[in-house]
């Protein structure tokens, strides 16, 4: 049986590693990455370590729509990708289902099932990189395929390369 969980939580560690490498091209190309692009990935890298912190019942190191700057990109994508991952990825069927509960950074209260949580946040990171790619497009920058079929397809060249099954 395939795990979608954590088969989207690895996706979301490609995409947010791929988009951060294409970004450092673009500066070593001598590139000014847009203000719009660093507030967008950096929400999703927020978003990250707040659901990190809700799941966890510890406080959030950043607001939701905090801004950082490239190096400040790959500061909190090291603090907060992999470690959203290893969440989902060590979550048991008792896990899944917990229930959690929590204030959205409005004020509004809420309760998610964990496997919502887990799957919400590849979702949530994906539609956001796809402003970023709009946004870099928009001011003549070109920008990085992050979709989720690109992925597979890289892992399925990887598993033929090696010579092992496929997904």
């Amino acid at each position: 049986m395939i795990n979608t969980i954590d088969k989207l939580g690895a996706y979301n560690v490609w995409a947010n590693e791929t988009l951060l490498r294409h970004l450092d091209g673009l500066v070593a190309n001598g590139a000014t990455i847009p203000a719009n692009v660093l507030r967008l990935f950096s929400h999703v890298l927020n978003a990250q370590s707040i659901w990190i912190g809700r799941l966890t019942g510890t406080p959030s190191p950043v607001k939701v729509w905090q801004e950082h700057d490239l190096a400040g990109l790959h500061h909190w994508h090291e603090q907060s990708t992999a470690r959203f991952y290893g969440l989902a990825a060590a979550a048991d069927e008792t896990e899944l289902h917990r229930l959690i509960s929590y204030t959205n950074s409005v004020g509004e209260s809420f309760t998610s099932q964990v496997s919502d949580i887990f799957t919400h946040l590849p979702i949530h990171g994906n539609y956001h990189r796809g402003q970023v790619a709009i946004k870099l497009r928009e001011q003549g920058l070109e920008p990085i395929n992050t979709d989720y079929i690109t992925y597979c397809r890289e892992l399925s060249a990887k598993a033929q390369a090696a010579d092992v099954p496929s997904l």
